[in-house]
């Protein structure tokens, strides 16, 4: 944040956030206070295809996300709701859903009841509620929805769509400035105030600080660590992250990875969202594989095993180890959905794939399985290590097949209850 933005006062608050509960059913998963940071995704299918909506919060719940967010535009996809909820419920798929309103989500969440009912989050906009005498009245509209249903509320700040109103005050008020600030730091401030005002009168409403979540959200790396460290400071609310129209492919995984790790590694941040326009072909799921990757990186999460490679050299022209790397990461982010009801624990195990004996045996060794490949010109043979003990070596053209299988028994020898283990 610019240093000349001044603080507004406060009372001494604690570094931790209010834990909001998102709560379905007798269910609930807690955001904020302690709790681990959460992984949060979007559905981007027609909201209105009950069945292809469904299938993709299903695919997006297996591939680790924790809440799943969709359009609530029309009075056909507020329809759509309770119906898509019921058939998660029948795949036995049990994630909260978030309703993302704009514009017109007083009256849908008014004349829909079942579909505020169904959902366990709503999202709100305050730049998208309504202008003048109207804003205020259908934001409270939509806060009272919330308190009737017992619903958690993220009040959604977006630079691309900020309160004018708010904004054009602000630019008046820093115009009247000795030292006026510079216009982004103008846009910082009508951010964070868009956000905690609102947040203010939501409480003044009745609703508890433990239902609101806030995010400002931005489309710059440096724009986002700058807010969100101001915003952290000035409140006390549970905070979601993400950058807004991340971008495609390697350059939005790169800027979500080092904008969220910065702030996540300050403390900041309670769910988080990598917000990735998919590329032609590619799955939704990539979105949610990126966010938990961040979070296992930093150590704040577990997901799924990890899996130490080789990047490759001149000892290693072979692309033997690449393709078991491939399959092994592919088998084990595959399984997890059954591993983890069965096998508490294994998302912590570590599986090492090396290509060749500089460094191979070493890994192999750390990690709780390794395979150390041949590299160019060496003997045509891979050891195992299993806890850091050279176990077996395995040759021909089966490793890829074999090595599966090593690391499939060793899962359930080591994290399946008793009755699971195998000789």
């Amino acid at each position: 944040m610019n240093s000349t933005l001044p603080v507004i006062p406060t009372t001494a608050l604690s570094s931790q956030s209010f834990q909001a509960r998102v709560v379905w059913a007798n269910r609930e998963v807690t955001v904020g206070g302690g709790a681990p940071v959460r992984v949060q995704s979007m559905t981007n299918t027609d909201t209105t295809d009950v069945i292809g909506t469904a299938i993709q919060i299903k695919q997006l719940a297996l591939a680790g996300s924790e809440l799943v967010r969709l359009t609530v535009n029309t009075p056909e996809a507020a329809q759509a709701v309770a119906p898509i909820r019921e058939q998660l419920d029948r795949m036995g798929i049990d994630v909260p859903l978030i309703g993302d309103f704009h514009y017109n989500g007083h009256r849908l969440l008014t004349d829909h009841p079942e579909c505020a009912q169904a959902l366990s989050k709503y999202r709100i906009n305050p730049g998208n509620v309504g202008k003048g005498d109207k804003h205020d009245r259908q934001f409270a509209v939509m806060i009272e929805a919330a308190m009737r249903w017992n619903k958690a509320v993220r009040i959604g700040v977006n630079w691309g769509s900020l309160d004018q109103e708010l904004l054009a005050r602000l630019m008046d008020e820093n115009s009247r400035r000795p030292m006026p600030w510079d216009a982004k730091s103008v846009m910082y401030e009508a951010l964070i105030s868009s956000a905690i005002d609102s947040a203010a009168q939501a409480v003044e409403l009745g609703m508890a600080s433990q239902q609101i979540i806030l995010s400002c959200k931005v489309s710059g790396v440096q724009d986002l660590i700058s807010v969100y460290r101001e915003l952290s400071k000035r409140c006390r609310y549970a905070l979601h992250l993400g950058l807004t129209e991340a971008g495609m492919g390697v350059k939005g995984a790169v800027a979500s990875a080092t904008a969220l790790s910065i702030l996540l590694q300050e403390g900041i941040g309670d769910t988080i969202r990598v917000s990735l326009t998919p590329q032609p072909g590619e799955a939704r799921t990539q979105e949610v594989v990126i966010a938990s990757e961040i979070l296992q990186a930093l150590e704040l999460r577990s997901f799924v095993p990890s899996v130490t490679a080789c990047p490759g050299c001149g000892r290693t022209t072979s692309t033997t180890f690449q393709e078991l790397t491939q399959q092994i990461e592919r088998f084990l982010r595959d399984q997890m959905p059954v591993w983890r009801a069965s096998y508490p624990g294994v998302e912590k195990m570590k599986v090492a794939v090396m290509g060749c004996i500089v460094n191979g045996p070493g890994e192999s060794k750390q990690a709780n399985i390794g395979i150390s490949l041949p590299g160019t010109g060496e003997a045509p043979a891979a050891p195992v290590y299993i806890d850091g003990e050279k176990c077996l070596t395995l040759r021909g053209d089966a490793i890829a097949q074999e090595f599966q299988v090593i690391v499939e028994n060793y899962v359930k020898r080591r994290f399946g209850a008793p009755s699971d283990t195998i000789a």
